[in-house]
């Protein structure tokens, strides 16, 4: 009932102002639920996983994730170590070199170790990143304020960590083969602990972490943001297959257009044949930018954006599901065990 001086406002006066676009809703919305801590469920399912549960299947999807991974993108690689290592100057010189003078074989030189070293090493790395991060997820639960944006960064340079100790020595033996050295895989190996002893294998250690801490948290964090930009105007729960795949190829493209420069450095170490030849990351350094100028540092940046951003999505997508599908399965075993020890 209204009096006589009453002048009702229209309906939508009094609704909230709209914003001009969709973009700062969405970006205080994501801003406020990567901020926020990380929260794990009270009284948990009997079937649900434990950290360790996480950890183990996250290392056998890594170990086949990543064996398949590597030896697909070989060829990228061995096109980008050979530019690096100054052996040619440019993508389309190396590939027709390769294939003249080495043939198809050329490019998967080294197959055996990356196989082996590849899978080994992508499983402590992605087993020592599901573990971290359902660690400091049971940190949140327990009164730990955890903001949600800084788990992947975190979980993934715990898994560089704990991975470049395998890492390095597949690198190594792989890029020297790639560079022109004789033998198969484990000749590679033997002679370089003969030459320079077991240190001789873990040339390039330091240039390879600092490499892999800022490209694993520049990947995940670029992945984690573009996830839930998609899902968040998508309203889905999960990415689709597609989706997934773009997101993953736009992190590794990000990623490794940022770190070429500690990449050529780390190649220029490990590719050096000697002992008495091996130098600094700061010496490397200096000797790229005095005779080749800056320009120097970005070498091979077109086949190395291009090997990870095709590495990324493969990786993710391989990663995804293979442990989707041992989680099932697990879960599925786990259900029958409490239903039969219940009935």
């Amino acid at each position: 009932m209204a009096g006589a001086g009453f002048n009702p406002k229209p309906v939508y006066l009094l609704l909230p102002p709209k914003p001009e676009s969709d973009f700062p809703a969405c970006f205080t919305h994501l801003t406020s639920v990567l901020l926020s801590p990380v929260s794990h469920p009270k009284n948990p399912n009997p079937t649900a996983l434990s950290p360790l549960d996480r950890a183990t299947i996250g290392a056998a999807a890594g170990a086949a994730a990543g064996a398949f991974t590597y030896a697909v993108l070989l060829p990228l690689d061995a096109v980008k170590t050979n530019i690096q290592a100054k052996l040619y100057s440019n993508s389309l010189e190396a590939t027709i070199s390769i294939f003249k003078t080495k043939g198809i074989q050329g490019f998967y030189r080294g197959l055996s170790a990356v196989a082996i070293g590849s899978a080994t090493s992508s499983a402590v790395y992605f087993g020592t990143c599901e573990l971290a991060k359902h660690v400091m997820y049971a940190l949140g639960a327990g009164g730990f304020t955890v903001p949600r944006v800084v788990v992947p960064p975190l979980a993934g340079a715990m898994g560089n960590v704990m991975s470049s100790a395998i890492m390095v020595p597949k690198e190594l033996i792989t890029q020297r083969m790639q560079a022109g050295a004789s033998g198969r895989s484990w000749q590679v190996l033997l002679r370089i602990v003969k030459s320079d002893g077991i240190s001789g294998l873990y040339a390039g250690y330091t240039a390879t972490l600092l490499r892999n801490l800022p490209a694993g948290i520049l990947s995940y964090s670029s992945f984690e943001y573009l996830k839930a930009f998609v899902l968040f105007h998508t309203k889905q729960t999960q990415l689709k297959p597609a989706q997934s795949i773009l997101c993953g190829a736009l992190a590794g493209a990000i990623s490794a257009s940022l770190t070429t420069p500690l990449d050529v450095v780390k190649t220029r170490l490990m590719t050096q044949t000697h002992k008495n030849a091996q130098r600094k990351v700061s010496e490397i350094l200096r000797q790229i930018v005095n005779e080749e100028g800056w320009v120097g540092l970005g070498r091979g940046i077109g086949p190395r954006v291009l090997h990870s951003a095709c590495f990324a999505a493969l990786g993710y997508f391989a990663f995804e599901t293979v442990r989707l599908a041992i989680s099932k399965r697990y879960i599925e075993q786990r259900e029958k065990t409490v239903a039969d020890l219940t009935s």
